[in-house]
């Protein structure tokens, strides 16, 4: 790998620009420990002009929310011929919405809570009251809100009493156009890898997630300490080897590619219910993927090199 370069892509302008560039800053810092050639580069408007000038061998998308998971980036790097490590873009985009990556696993059998999509128009138009309430009868309470695109937990919250819908919803409508309500699971949080490999997709060792607070937002993602974790996490047997089965489903069903994480939970009964899909998750010091990675005994630079590797021979 000594002879290629890669450029690595982190920044941008989604909300999520701190935690990508922490990103960005640990994967490079991963892939120059295996040899790897490295220049961190930010996605802005000197991106297309810096690709024209100095063609990386590959670029790595470290890039998280907006053009980094919708395949706008990925779009481009595809008419410009530029391999690089991630998801095509038609399938970003089913994945990057949320309501649309439930409703095509439930399609094919997957449990995943039920859930709602609402977008502002609605409670612009109609009142918020009646939609509100509307909602509750539907789906009961606990609910979790959560904005119906983006990452990193932003505008997420559980709610748990009507009379804090309002202000939860303000809070989600933030960061989207459209909230997705879906009834609250209580049960094991667990975050589960899959990476590519010469024999297909592999389920990397379940990350079990225990915040302080009891919810796993913004605050307890990205501050050390406020989130306790588990790898591999406490599962019996027949739950371990369900979420990993259900990972790899994810990854398969909506034409994944190279990496992705797969967010679920299991209730008390032993079920496993799938909440969201990443396709280019979190690499930072807190970051989930780094610690299944370093459970299953392999190492961050080792894995993107290899990514890397299969993206230029593809």
């Amino acid at each position: 790998m000594s002879d290629r370069w890669v450029a690595v892509l982190a920044g941008g302008l989604s909300h999520e620009r701190d935690v990508s560039i922490r990103s960005g800053r640990r994967v490079s810092a991963a892939l120059r420990s295996v040899g790897v050639a490295v220049e961190e580069w930010d996605a802005d408007a000197s991106l297309l002009r810096r690709l024209r000038e100095n063609r990386p061998d590959a670029v790595v998308v470290a890039l998280h929310g907006g053009e980094g998971e919708n395949g706008s980036i990925q779009t481009i790097l595809d008419l410009l011929a530029i391999p690089y490590v991630g998801t095509d873009p038609d399938a970003c985009r089913r994945a990057w919405d949320k309501p649309t990556a439930k409703a095509e696993l439930a399609r094919s059998g997957v449990l995943t809570p039920d859930w709602v999509v609402l977008p502002h128009s609605t409670f612009r138009e109609l009142g918020a009251a009646p939609v509100l309430e509307s909602m509750v009868q539907r789906l009961g309470l606990p609910l979790m809100l959560k904005p119906d695109k983006g990452g990193s937990a932003l505008g997420a919250q559980v709610v748990r009493d009507a009379a804090d819908l309002p202000t939860a919803m303000v809070g989600c409508l933030a960061y989207s156009d459209a909230v997705l309500a879906e009834k609250f699971v209580d049960g094991v949080e667990v975050a589960v890898t899959v990476i590519d490999g010469a024999d297909g997709p592999e389920a990397l060792p379940a990350v079990e997630i225990v915040p302080e607070s009891g919810v796993y937002d913004y605050t307890a993602r990205y501050t050390a300490g406020l989130t306790d974790f588990h790898t591999p996490a406490r599962l019996d047997p027949k739950a371990t080897a369900a979420v990993a089965e259900l990972a790899v489903t994810a990854h398969k069903l909506l034409g994944l590619r190279d990496i992705s994480r797969t967010d679920a939970v299991v209730d008390a009964d032993g079920q496993v219910h799938f909440l969201e899909v990443n396709l280019s998750p979190g690499l930072t010091e807190t970051s989930l993927v780094p610690m299944a990675i370093e459970a299953a005994g392999r190492s961050l630079g080792a894995i993107y090199a290899e990514l890397v590797d299969r993206a230029i021979s593809r």
